[in-house]
């Protein structure tokens, strides 16, 4: 292709943003914003993106039959699963004048995922012991109602993703299909270039399934997610739900008075530490919480940790757990919010001792009384010492794995896929089951695995770049080489290796542009960041400046070596 007729161009003096990959792609020209959270893919991101969507195609193709879904739905169908009224990213579709809701008032659903409409159309061709198992998937774009769309490609509005979905007999068959994909996620990022920096992560299960999903993370500076690794035993877990310990161990004190101390006012457990005097992890914050039936639950936890609601959800076994209301804080407690505290809690309280509190002295909490806090609290003497200590904090920076109480490594990394067991949440929705060997009817298990495509290309650019622009891996490049002619003499001779480079099957983009400074065309070369960069000038004498983008020097070679190069380049 010649570069002179690409329909977008670089712009070096594009303004520079939060993100390197949102900064990157566009100052290279392969993607525009049209808001905030949505992009326009422009032919070099296209090709770009195209390219990761042909790797994930083909290891789909291993595991399931491709078709597509459509973007809108009714929101019927999201009804019947509950999640209309409360997924927090829906986007709803409707008519955007007078003139449109006259002739079609209906609002839809701009699907966030698909969960909800292939439920019911597999329900429609599968429904005999012998038609299952079987998987589906589709590459499609999805919507979501992202807060605060960020980091250039990683967090969007408007998105590509790859979702496969799966459909069982048995949880048996659902967990062994399960690492079958698991395995074809690794082929995937390791043909994406991503494969020794992504992890597999274990993650909360969510409402679907007492056991974990998995995320595949890849570790990246700038990534948003924190992972947190267990080398001895080659586990990474998301921080949501890191099991851990705190390495703190408590000196033995000389037990105090307890006191209460007026402080009102102050907020945040620093302030306080500062105000009484005393280490913030001497501080002790009491978070009261409702389940779905009103069951008020208290989680108390060191000051300098954040209660972990999945962890403490999971104990309590409820399927909700949302903030205690003032209301209630103020009758299970006595005071305004901001003073609980586990000192005379009634009876009716679900009360859960996180274990870094274990071994404390002379440490502080909330009074149950407006304004006040007590100090030089001690288990045993003003508390009665739990009967356990669970562990209900937020991993951190220090803690530790507890089975092999090695610290954990943290790592910064980006989320490029994740696969999660569904088990039978949706096909009881809509009441999907499929009849066994004796004629009974039995519930179908199934399972959801999604690849971010457009995300996967973000973190490429976080992973992949220099101070001078993009270094793309070869299999997702837009081309393989970026061929040079400098001086327009040279122009029929580059046009002619341009034609037996992609006779050869070689993906040649040619800058042929004569009104461009042969520094611009190095620069603009270095940005798109194309594997390889040939030249043609007088410099190079009859041969082909040949220069890896990786690497900072360049070689002339003849054409013959060239091909050699170039299919060594392609692993072939």
């Amino acid at each position: 292709m010649r570069q002179s007729r690409l329909f977008a161009k670089t712009n070096k003096d594009a303004k520079q943003l939060a993100s390197i990959n949102a900064t990157l792609l566009q100052k290279a020209g392969f993607i525009d914003q049209t808001m905030s959270g949505v992009y326009t893919f422009l032919p070099l991101g296209l090709r770009v993106l195209n390219k990761i969507e042909n790797i994930i195609r083909q290891e789909m193709d291993t595991l399931g039959a491709e078709l597509l879904m459509p973007s809108i739905a009714p929101n019927e169908i999201w009804e019947q699963t509950g999640r209309l009224g409360s997924l927090d990213v829906l986007f709803k579709v409707s008519g955007a004048n007078p003139t449109s809701t006259a002739q079609n008032d209906t609002e839809y659903v701009l699907n966030p995922t698909h969960e909800e409409v292939i439920t019911p159309l597999a329900k429609k061709f599968h429904y005999s012991y012998k038609d299952l198992p079987f998987a589906v998937y589709q590459i499609q774009t999805k919507f979501r109602n992202e807060p605060r769309p960020k980091s250039g490609l990683l967090r969007c509005r408007e998105f590509r993703m790859k979702d496969l979905y799966s459909f069982h007999t048995s949880e048996q068959d659902l967990q062994n299909y399960y690492e079958q994909v698991k395995r074809a996620y690794h082929t995937i990022f390791e043909r994406l270039g991503l494969g020794k920096d992504t992890l597999v992560v274990l993650a909360s299960g969510g409402d679907f399934t007492s056991g974990f999903s998995h995320e595949f993370q890849t570790t990246c500076e700038t990534g948003e997610d924190i992972v947190l690794y267990a080398a001895s035993a080659d586990l990474a877990f998301n921080r949501e739900i890191a099991p851990c310990r705190c390495p703190d161990a408590y000196p033995a004190e000389q037990l105090k008075p307890r006191e209460e101390i007026k402080g009102e006012g102050v907020v945040g457990v620093e302030a306080l530490a500062k105000f009484l005097g005393i280490p913030v992890s001497k501080t002790t914050k009491t978070m009261l919480f409702e389940t779905e039936t009103g069951v008020v639950v208290a989680g108390v936890v060191r000051g300098d940790y954040e209660i972990n609601l999945l962890k403490l959800k999971k104990l309590v076994g409820c399927q909700a757990l949302t903030l205690a209301s003032s209301q209630t804080v103020k009758r299970v407690t006595g005071a305004e919010p901001g003073y609980a505290g586990p000192l005379h809690l009634p009876s009716e309280v679900l009360v859960y001792y996180d274990d870094a509190l274990r071994g404390r002295a002379n440490f502080e909490c909330g009074s149950n009384r407006t304004h006040f806090h007590s100090i030089n609290v001690n288990f045993g003497r003003d508390l009665p010492e739990p009967t356990a200590y669970v562990d209900i904090k937020i991993a951190r920076a220090g803690d530790y794995y507890p089975q092999t109480s090695e610290v954990y490594q943290v790592l910064q990394a980006s989320e490029v896929g994740n696969i999660f067991p569904l088990n039978v949440k949706f096909s009881n929705a809509f009441g999907y089951t499929y009849t066994d060997q004796d004629g009974a009817a039995k519930p179908v298990f199934m399972g959801s695995y999604g690849i971010g495509s457009s995300r996967v290309m973000g973190v490429l650019v976080e992973k992949f770049h220099d101070e001078r622009g993009i270094i793309w891996p070869v299999p997702v490049a837009p081309f393989t080489v970026h061929l040079l002619s400098l001086g327009e003499q040279f122009s029929r001779p580059a046009e002619d290796l341009q034609q037996r480079l992609s006779d050869a099957g070689i993906d040649v983009l040619w800058d042929d542009r004569p009104d461009v400074s042969a520094g611009e065309k190095f620069a603009d070369a270095d940005l798109i960041g194309i594997p390889v960069r040939l030249v043609i000038s007088a410099r190079t004498k009859g041969k082909i400046e040949y220069k890896n983008r990786s690497v900072h020097e360049s070689q002339l070679v003849t054409e013959q070596e060239l091909l050699g190069l170039l299919k060594v380049l392609k692993g072939e």
